[in-house]
């Protein structure tokens, strides 16, 4: 993948591909997990509480993926990661936690953390941040222990 084949850029306002994209990424984790394990947010709440949102678009500007961080104490927590099950397998998933650490270490963060799933279909999530340097730990913030939740978190 050359530079040229992708952009990411920080979403400020909304943006209908991103909406799009997260509103497939929110539907797709309420029909596979409990509502009182799922913490998927909408783009509107991600709006709401202050996340900054980035999306990787393609040549052609189609958005392939998504992700964001919000604040938590001296770090921050990834929300809302997500690739286009079109556009799985091109390296996406990783630019964009690349860009989003890279911005939150630019802020002054000093963690990430993140829950995800513990499901068989959220292997390659928990692959990829594995292979980037995050490791398991206990629930953060206002998350409690839950079956269905994987917590991570690396320094940055």
């Amino acid at each position: 993948m050359t530079e040229q084949s992708y952009t990411i850029t920080k979403i400020t306002a909304p943006n209908a591909g991103v909406n799009a994209l997260l509103a497939r990424h929110f539907s797709d984790m309420r029909a596979g997990s409990p509502e009182e394990s799922c913490h998927v947010m909408t783009a509107d709440d991600l709006r709401a509480a202050g996340a900054q949102v980035y999306a990787l678009s393609d040549s052609d500007g189609q958005v392939c993926a998504v992700g964001a961080f919000k604040a938590f104490d001296d770090g921050v927590e990834l929300k809302s990661m997500h690739t286009a099950r079109e556009a799985r397998g091109k390296g996406y998933g990783r630019l964009v936690l690349e860009r989003l650490m890279a911005e939150a270490r630019a802020k002054g963060a000093q963690s990430a953390w993140l829950e995800t799933g513990t499901a068989d279909s959220f292997a390659p999530a928990r692959a990829l941040y594995k292979k980037a340097g995050f490791e398991t730990c206990p629930p953060f913030g206002e998350y409690t222990t839950d079956p269905l939740s994987t917590f991570m978190t690396r320094r940055l």
